[in-house]
């Protein structure tokens, strides 16, 4: 499961054999949440949480539609070579 961003000490993690649509999964402090990108534009949705604060969920949310080219670029990337 490559990282391929971190962000606030959390994991930002794109599994290579997952489904579409286009999404990753963001991870530590003993949380877990999974937001689709909505490739191309965004924003990027919350699908799941396990444990993170809404603060913290905005947060990172927000952090994501500023890398959002960048995670778009290596989902394809990594569903590509697959």
């Amino acid at each position: 499961m490559p990282t391929v961003l971190k962000i606030y000490g959390l994991r930002v993690v794109i599994y290579p054999n997952d489904h579409r649509p286009p999404h990753v999964h963001v991870m530590g402090k003993g949380c877990e949440g999974v937001f689709n990108l909505r490739c191309p534009w965004g924003p990027p949705e919350l699908r799941e949480n396990f444990g993170f604060s809404d603060a913290e969920l905005n947060r990172i949310a927000e952090s994501l539609t500023g890398d959002l080219k960048v995670l778009c670029t290596r989902w394809r990337e990594i569903h590509e070579s697959n």
